[in-house]
């Protein structure tokens, strides 16, 4: 098993490509800590992979409880090997309708809930000599999008600071990632079609972009991750792994 006795936090592990992550790294050997505002979720997911698991309730773009959880973990495991931030939120919108404080929620949970994670790990990480932090960016803040300037401004930011950060600990024996994911069969991909007075045209459209005519699985994004979190990428940093159907390539 590539993860066996290593400890893992996976923010958003509620639903979606968090939940797919926190049950393939349990499958292969890890202690998932589970956060997500989510409680419902949450539970589903602890249930899936039964005892080796912590839940942690609240908002990922709150600093002290990203510090609390993230020190609980370590006190109780002694070790934190694992951090992936994938903790989303988006509500679509142009610069002209967006609302402003949509725009902060935006930035809260998807920068805010990356940067204070890290914050909060790396100093255990450094005392430790190693670790994996996994972001979570998205194959329009390369490729750029319509209708959605605020999540795509985000995971643009996302990148940038994931590429500070490996560039920052590499010699402490951290490496930092990102994945970017193509539109992925979740919960938040079927709100974001719901927020259209005609989802199906534009569901068509979204799943012909990418070569591969479909759109991705959670668990597809989530082998990904595993190959980041474990020794087998252990000469990757400040790379993004796109893992988007073709959509980049066309």
């Amino acid at each position: 098993m590539r993860l066996d006795g290593r400890t893992a936090i996976v923010t958003g592990a509620g639903s979606g490509i968090g939940r797919a992550s926190a049950l393939l790294f349990a499958q292969h050997g890890a202690f998932v800590a589970l956060v997500d505002r989510d409680a419902t979720g949450l539970a589903e997911t602890t249930a899936l992979i039964g005892g080796m698991s912590s839940e942690h309730l609240g908002d990922v773009g709150d600093a002290g409880f990203a510090q609390a959880t993230v020190d609980d973990v370590f006190t109780q495991r002694g070790a934190v090997d694992v951090l992936m931030t994938t903790a989303g939120f988006s509500c679509g919108g142009t610069v002209l309708t967006t609302d402003p404080a949509d725009w902060d929620a935006v930035f809260r949970v998807n920068v805010g809930g990356t940067w204070l994670w890290a914050r909060a790990v790396v100093p255990h990480m450094q005392r430790q000599g190693r670790g994996s932090i996994i972001t979570l960016a998205s194959q329009l803040a390369i490729a750029g999008g319509k209708g959605n300037s605020a999540y795509i401004a985000a995971k643009g930011a996302i990148i940038s600071l994931t590429r500070t950060m490996a560039l920052d600990f590499a010699t402490d024996g951290i490496r930092v990632n990102a994945i970017a994911p193509g539109a992925i069969d979740t919960p938040m991909l079927r709100r974001s079609f719901g927020r259209h007075a005609d989802p199906e045209p534009v569901r068509e459209a979204s799943r012909n972009r990418h070569a591969m005519k479909r759109f991705g699985q959670a668990e597809e994004v989530a082998e990904a991750a595993l190959h980041l979190a474990s020794d087998a990428s252990s000469f990757t940093t400040g790379t993004v792994m796109v893992v988007d159907g073709g959509w980049l390539a066309g």
